[in-house]
């Protein structure tokens, strides 16, 4: 798992146009189907999903739980999504701005927690772990999406990129450092890019699934 201390990507600039990109909302829309195919999603549920960006991911797990809350570091990515959420006249979602490399801790308890692409913008990936565990309800799962290990060619510039992919079997350790259990994983999707000098190349992201372990 290759580190980088890049400084933070400014995304409030990037969430007008965020959703303009058709290979950021394909990729959103083949973990989603991840999900749905990985963990038993109903109407009892209430999920978070970390790192929600635009609400692209959330808004395709919206209709199978009871609720699920959008957290983000910017507000501007959030305010991209409560559009959404008002001009759909949506219930059962909402948002909240955590900046969790400031020390800040998303509000609530949930059954399940989401994210997608997200992992490698947060340096201190067994800290996160352990706050999604605390945020869960006894049994809750955690279920999150990310790049295998790459040589930092797909995102070209990678300011604000403290991994250059991950892993898989590292990530499994982290895990059960954090206090999660019946860790497992699978590739969600394969992702076709252009790469300056390089032509198409392509990146494969996992997902990852895991249980709060109970004593």
């Amino acid at each position: 798992m290759t580190e980088k201390t890049e400084a933070r990507k400014d995304f409030d600039k990037e969430a007008a146009e965020w959703d303009a990109n058709p290979g950021r909302v394909k990729l959103a829309s083949d973990v989603a189907a991840a999900i749905i195919r990985e963990v038993d999603l109903s109407r009892e549920l209430d999920v978070l999903d970390f790192g929600c960006g635009t609400g692209l991911l959330t808004l395709k797990l919206q209709p199978f739980v009871r609720s699920i809350t959008g957290v983000d570091s910017s507000q501007g990515m959030l305010g991209r999504l409560q559009q959404k959420i008002e001009s759909q006249a949506l219930d059962n979602v909402h948002t909240q701005f955590v900046d969790f490399e400031k020390g800040q801790g998303a509000q609530g308890s949930y059954h399940l927690i989401v994210s997608s692409m997200t992992l490698h913008h947060v340096p201190d990936t067994l800290g996160l772990f352990r706050e999604w565990f605390t945020l869960l309800h006894p049994q809750g799962q955690v279920c999150f999406a990310d790049l295998d290990t790459e040589d930092g060619s797909f995102h070209g510039d990678n300011t604000g990129v403290f991994h250059l992919g991950f892993e898989r079997a590292k990530l499994k350790q982290i895990l059960h450092e954090a206090g999660f259990c019946d860790v497992r994983d699978t590739t969600a999707t394969i992702m076709k890019k252009e790469v300056a000098g390089q032509g198409e190349r392509a990146f494969s992201v996992f997902l990852m699934t895991a249980t709060r372990c109970e004593v």
